[in-house]
């Protein structure tokens, strides 16, 4: 440190061991109350993220909480799809902008309301993706929200990256599927979020098994789970195992997911509440 040191690094480029850490934390708007923020996480694509979002966004708002759902996979937009939500996002004049509801009221963003044709492909680099994930939580006015769940881009690049360091988490759930490949995946998310200090509520299983529904048995499409030996790992716990459900399939292809009739992630929001 140099004797004549004011202790503002701001104004100084030296790089000494009294320099400060500088948080990359962005400021929600504000006009924004949020209360708790919850990352839905998967080491890869394709294992239901975006439908565990859903589900859990559903779960809580029937519970009486104000519930919203960012939607920060940029590349992949399916919130709207799931809740049927259209319509134009308006704004207050001065740059900030206003979710949209679905019908039970639960507040969401994604950039899919933000284009004109649904179908059009947002072709992006990393730094635009990571700006639009900014504004998303800086630039929308959230109103008294209890719980948002983000549902974030999946992978350990750019996309988490930018979550985890510029939205205040209070912790992540991470979604994956029975195979074994996709535990390995988990692995890195798992690491990943450690890295950065997010605190892990646990792991959701999905498309863990079917249920016949003449006879009752179940039969794991997928093979075997090795969600167990996974979690024992990393000292964390299964939150919840959810069957492949065509009913669930229907609904949000409908655009009716708010009309599920199950229990699948009751115990995975109380961990919740508790973070």
């Amino acid at each position: 440190m140099s004797e004549n040191c004011t202790h503002d690094c701001s104004t100084c480029s030296s790089n000494c061991s009294s320099r400060e850490k500088q948080s990359l934390l962005e400021q929600p708007h504000e006009l924004s109350n949020i209360k708790k923020v919850i990352g839905i996480v998967s080491g890869k694509g394709g294992v239901g993220k975006s439908a565990v979002t859903s589900m859990l966004a559903v779960t809580t708002q029937r519970l009486g909480y104000k519930t919203a759902i960012l939607d920060a996979d940029i590349t992949g937009p399916s919130i709207p799809k799931i809740f049927a939500v259209n319509g134009e996002v308006t704004g207050d004049g001065n740059g900030a902008m206003f979710p949209l509801e679905t019908k039970t009221g639960i507040e969401v963003m994604s950039v899919n309301l933000l284009l004109s044709d649904k179908e059009t492909p947002v072709v992006w680099r990393g730094p635009v993706i990571a700006g639009v994930i900014k504004q998303f939580w800086s630039d929308v006015i959230w109103n008294d929200v209890d719980y948002m769940y983000i549902d974030m881009p999946p992978g350990t690049g750019d996309g988490p990256l930018t979550v985890f360091q510029s939205i205040p988490l209070d912790g992540i759930v991470i979604v994956t599927s029975p195979q074994e490949l996709s535990n390995m995946i988990v692995a890195k998310a798992v690491n990943m979020a450690k890295m950065m200090n997010i605190p892990i509520l646990g792991i959701v299983e999905n498309m863990s098994y079917y249920k016949c529904p003449d006879c009752g048995k179940e039969y794991k499409v997928f093979g075997d789970s090795h969600v167990e030996e996974t979690a024992e790992k990393f000292g964390l716990k299964v939150l919840a195992k959810i069957p492949i459900d065509p009913k669930l399939a229907a609904l949000s292809d409908k655009g009716m997911l708010e009309l599920m009739e199950n229990d699948y992630l009751d115990a995975a929001f109380a961990e919740i509440e508790k973070a």
